[in-house]
């Protein structure tokens, strides 16, 4: 169980600091995202902030469990807020939302079915 806890904080940890740098250096998928879904660009490195967060705490949670569980908690909240602005906007494309959402989901679930 521990391996399949590892393999999925790893590549969650991984899929959100890539997205937190794509926040970071301004690409343009999350520049197109936001002005669909009416965020301002404004936002941009402070959301990405948030990514880089959870993907930092995430493996920190190998050290400190309290730690992981907490990032993976945080970056649920984080993608429950994203579908929230796209149903707002009518948007139902969540292809890539329901990835983003389901690794920390199993992150956090992993994490407390941890025997720490």
């Amino acid at each position: 169980m521990f391996a399949t806890y590892l393999v999925v904080v790893l590549l969650t940890s991984v899929l959100n600091g890539c997205a937190a740098v794509a926040n970071f250096i301004g690409h343009e998928y999350p520049r197109s995202q936001a002005d669909k879904l009416g965020v301002p660009r404004s936002w941009m490195r402070p959301l990405g902030a948030l990514l880089a967060a959870g993907a930092l705490g995430l493996p920190a949670g190998l050290v400190v469990p309290a730690v992981g569980a907490l990032a993976a908690a945080g970056l649920v909240l984080y993608f429950l807020g994203a579908l929230w602005a796209h149903l707002r906007v009518h948007d139902y494309q969540l292809g890539p939302w329901s990835l983003f959402f389901c690794l920390p989901v199993a992150s956090l679930a992993l994490s407390l079915a941890q025997p720490w």
